[in-house]
């Protein structure tokens, strides 16, 4: 059976399967895949600061200790410019220089006073001084003479003297003494007290 290649059509090509072709993806595409960075810690860091402080803190320790120090240390001289005095400073002087010498005192009263010697009386010491010793003023003689005999029991000897005034009249007084000071006074008073003779009184002597 004959052919018609002439009809015949030829059959159409199929189509090879296109190859997909991933294109790159952008940079943060990519970020998302890859894992992230290990960061530093703070821990570490903050080590590393005090690590180098405290190396520099060596240093200069050690500069401090290599400095030389007491007599050995160097001495630093200084020049000390020397300021000239100022116009106000200057016109007191000027002034000073200025004023006259104090006038010689003419009166001679003060060269007397400092070669004046005074004299002070100094007065006797109390204790020195003569003493009496009253123990007892009546008025009739009897009873004077009366106490004057107990006295003289008691070892002492004493005296009655006759007084007499336009205001009180007359009276008799047994006095003892007189004491070369108050000490020996006192000490026969004690005596006298001992023997009930009371009321004895101490006064300066002056019966002279």
């Amino acid at each position: 059976m004959p052919v018609d290649y002439a009809d015949k059509k030829p059959k159409p090509k199929r189509k090879s399967p296109q190859r997909r072709t991933t294109k790159p993806r952008s940079g943060a595409a990519r970020g998302r895949g890859k894992p992230p960075a290990n960061k530093p810690p703070l821990r570490v860091l903050a080590l590393a600061v005090a690590i180098v402080a405290l190396f520099v803190l060596g240093l200069v320790w050690l500069k401090k200790g290599q400095e030389p120090k007491g007599p050995d240390s160097p001495i630093i001289f200084t020049e000390q410019t020397q300021t000239q005095p100022s116009a106000q400073q200057a016109a007191p002087q000027a002034t000073l220089d200025a004023l006259p010498d104090a006038p010689q005192e003419r009166w001679q009263y003060i060269q007397e006073l400092e070669n004046h010697t005074v004299e002070v009386a100094v007065p006797e010491r109390e204790e020195a001084r003569r003493r009496l010793m009253q123990c007892g003023s009546f008025r009739r003689e009897g009873d004077a003479q009366e106490l004057r005999a107990r006295i003289a029991m008691a070892g002492y000897e004493s005296q009655v003297r006759r007084t007499e005034s336009s205001q009180h009249g007359v009276w008799f007084r047994v006095i003892l003494g007189p004491f070369d000071g108050l000490r020996p006074a006192q000490t026969v008073n004690n005596q006298l007290r001992r023997n009930n003779i009371h009321g004895c009184q101490i006064w300066y002597w002056n019966l002279d």
